[in-house]
């Protein structure tokens, strides 16, 4: 039984485990000098904008607004290495395939368009010019402009989706699969249905003023690390962070700021949670439900014994429509029904319930721990029912924050698959390895006519070309985008609190044959529709212009090239937050939808030998890109496949850490998925419940189980089962 790869957790987030870590990347770069000067303009009003998560600038910035995901992310795109057309021609494809996303990244960055020829199984260098005009005619040549998918990563700027569905919308469809589809799409309907607006309703300045925070299915400490140091504030000055999550996750427990010299000399922590709660996989809902039953049980206690109210009638008259119909379904959710499918007791969702009954000003935030299962929406709708119960939202302190933001990926997949879509067109990001099913997804690519991968390093969804590919390398944030004038162009981009803000990159290219994301957007789009309707050289040449499109489009950029020069640019009005409700009824709507009949973990628990599994990132990880393999949070190292289970779990199937299994996915379509050679690491996760990284497990998420209404992934619910392997 092998076990070495299982270690020591860090005591704390943050601390000296952080700066280690960041130095580590920086000296894997090659780069550490100009990485670390690099890194002292990220978030910065003169410099670029951290590709590192979304989370937001402080209006009263500090001189260093940056963390360990931060510095990874500037090394990782920093590199020294390149991948040229030398590194392709030694191997094929094939080859390559054999390399894990690590290992392929760990090439560098990108430096000259490629092509591949089927022929050598290999891919060629191409001019610019080449391969826009072959792009532009097969994209011409299709009989419909429905034929084609336009994918987009979230890390484009805000010039960059613009012009890229002015593009497609000129060209004739509407495809546009978004990679938030896979994230926050459930947040966003639910949100429209329940106030209005399907983004968060707070600013950072309202976690200063917050005394509680609720924090549902989500893990900080990995994601956006920097909102630590927000709850780290909040937990100083006395506020509450009440925390939902299966895992024990080590930064929700405790943080060590790496910039409080103090705390960082003296080897101490902080404590951030105050309560931490941990349901079953798809108990959220039930969890939110029995707080807010415990909440209308204290109003009706209090009105009994001629005690003040405990919820905000004024708020509720006026603001709200549904409170009646929702009164009754809460009181039709029986204890037992909430207790047996959350996961949780009644004493503990109660005192949860206290913490929030016991404060004036709340914030619940969540993130992909709620969106990812068959029944997101109903669980963020009863989230904002229980929020409007004591008026926590559109007031100082209070508000709904998903952290965070369209279209539909698995209907872009399925249209590849039976043959109605014949070209993709990937702006950033690594759409093979980000989306479920990951052989499917892989079988859909590869029969296409065209694939188009926009993208500054090599990975995988590039070694799964259609009949015809390409790769078109280009700039990183983090470098300086000149234009023909030879000006320096700004970018802009928009944060979890809809703060929109300019970036300006500062090093020099990686190569002198890389071009922005602009340029090749503009450059596809006239090979592709000409310049009788849009002069796309123009607005390549000025990214100004662009933002007079946008400014002339979109509601709320109103002076947008003059308000984006001012520090920490300017902020999106957002209706819900002034309590305007664009809703159907004209109010904050509540939703009076029953608990799910059943959630994965009750249906797991039928089956003998049956678990609900969730994927989630390693701590060396930022969305699909591997940093490195350790995760030292959780006490792994060295290894990524791996599942993290429940000690008595591995008792009662008379296994132990280290053993080897196959993960064997339990849908009911057919097809067998098989996720072969993981290892066992004992964790505190609910029984029943595992948890493990993707990509490596995507190939376990089916294509056809989604979130109902959202159509997003069900990466957080995942019926498996275990086949045993003999020691390698």
């Amino acid at each position: 039984m092998d076990t070495k790869f299982i270690g020591k957790k860090s005591a704390a987030a943050g601390g000296w485990g952080a700066l280690k870590s960041c130095g580590k990347r920086l000296l894997q770069s090659g780069m550490p000098i100009s990485g670390a000067r690099t890194m002292l303009k990220a978030n910065q009003p003169d410099g670029f904008d951290c590709p590192g998560c979304a989370w937001g600038d402080p209006e009263h910035g500090s001189s260093f607004e940056f963390c360990e995901n931060g510095v990874k992310a500037v090394a990782w795109e920093a590199t020294e290495k390149r991948a040229t057309p030398a590194f392709f021609a030694e191997r094929t494809v094939s080859q390559l395939r054999q390399l894990t996303d690590y290992e392929l990244e760990l090439n560098g960055r990108l430096t000259h368009p490629m092509r591949y020829d089927a022929a050598s199984d290999r891919y060629l260098p191409v001019a610019w010019e080449d391969a826009f005009a072959e792009i532009g005619s097969i994209l011409t040549g299709l009989d419909n402009p429905n034929r084609a998918e336009f994918y987009t990563s979230g890390r484009a700027s805000n010039e960059a989706a613009f012009l890229y569905q002015l593009f497609v919308r000129v060209y004739g469809t509407n495809n546009f699969p978004d990679c938030s589809n896979m994230c926050h799409e459930a947040s966003g309907i639910a949100m429209r249905q329940a106030v209005g607006v399907g983004k968060g309703t707070v600013l950072l300045e309202d976690f200063e003023e917050a005394d509680t925070i609720f924090v549902i299915g989500q893990n900080p400490g990995t994601n956006h690390p920097r909102m630590l140091g927000d709850l780290r504030r909040a937990a100083i000055r006395g506020a509450r962070v009440v925390v939902f999550n299966p895992i024990r996750e080590r930064g929700l427990e405790r943080f060590s700021d790496p910039q409080d010299k103090v705390e960082m000399l003296r080897g101490g922590s902080t404590d951030i949670a105050s309560l931490y709660l941990q349901p079953q996989l798809g108990g959220d809902m039930a969890a939110v439900r029995g707080m807010a039953k415990a909440v209308l049980a204290a109003e009706d206690a209090a009105v009994a014994a001629g005690l003040p109210s405990v919820l905000d009638h004024a708020f509720l008259a006026e603001h709200c429509a549904g409170l009646a119909e929702y009164r009754a379904a809460v009181e039709a959710t029986s204890w037992t029904e909430i207790e047996d499918q959350s996961g949780l007791s009644r004493q503990e969702i109660e005192r949860a319930a206290d913490v929030y009954l016991n404060a004036e000003r709340v914030i619940c935030t969540w993130a992909m721990g709620v969106t990812q299962h068959l029944h997101s929406v109903a669980t963020i709708r009863e989230i904002a029912n229980f929020m409007f119960l004591r008026g926590n939202i559109g007031r100082p302190g209070a508000g709904l924050c998903p952290v965070r933001g369209h279209s539909n990926v698995q209907a872009a997949i399925g249209a590849m698959l039976d043959g109605s879509a014949e070209a993709f067109i990937g702006l950033g990001g690594n759409f093979a390895r980000a989306t479920p099913d990951s052989a499917l997804v892989e079988k859909a690519l590869r029969r296409l006519k065209l694939t188009v991968h926009i993208a500054t390093k090599p990975n995988h969804s590039h070694l799964m070309p259609g009949e015809t590919a390409f790769i078109l390398p280009c700039l990183g944030r983090t470098e300086i985008d000149l234009n023909a004038a030879g000006n320096s162009q700004l970018i802009s981009v928009e944060d979890s609190m809809s703060m929109v803000h300019g970036s300006a990159g500062i090093n020099r290219p990686a190569s002198p044959h890389l071009l922005s994301e602009v340029a090749i957007i503009a450059g596809i789009a006239q090979a592709t529709v000409g310049s009788a309707v849009v002069d796309w050289a123009e607005l390549a040449a000025d990214h100004e212009r662009i933002r007079d499109h946008i400014e002339a489009t979109i509601p709320g950029f109103e002076n947008y090239n003059a308000r984006l020069r001012k520090p920490r640019g300017f902020h999106l009005r957002n209706t819900a937050a002034h309590r305007e409700w664009d809703t159907p009824a004209g109010k904050a709507s509540f939703s009076s939808e029953a608990l799910p009949d059943e959630t994965v973990h009750q249906r797991a628990r039928k089956g003998e030998g049956r678990f609900a599994l969730q994927t989630f990132r390693s701590h060396d990880q930022y969305n699909t890109t591997v940093y490195g393999l350790d995760d030292r949070y959780r006490g792994v190292y060295g290894e990524r496949q791996v599942i993290f289970i429940h000690p008595a779990d591995l008792t009662a199937m008379n296994a132990g850490a280290g053993d080897r299994v196959d993960v064997v996915g339990e849908h009911d379509d057919g097809i067998e998925r098989i996720a072969e050679n993981f290892r066992f690491v004992p964790y505190d996760i609910p029984r029943g419940s595992i948890a493990g990284y993707y990509p490596e497990l995507n190939v376990l998420v089916p294509l056809g189980s989604v979130g109902r209404e959202s159509d997003t992934p069900t990466s957080k619910s995942i019926m498996v089962s275990f086949r045993r392997r003999t020691a390698a």
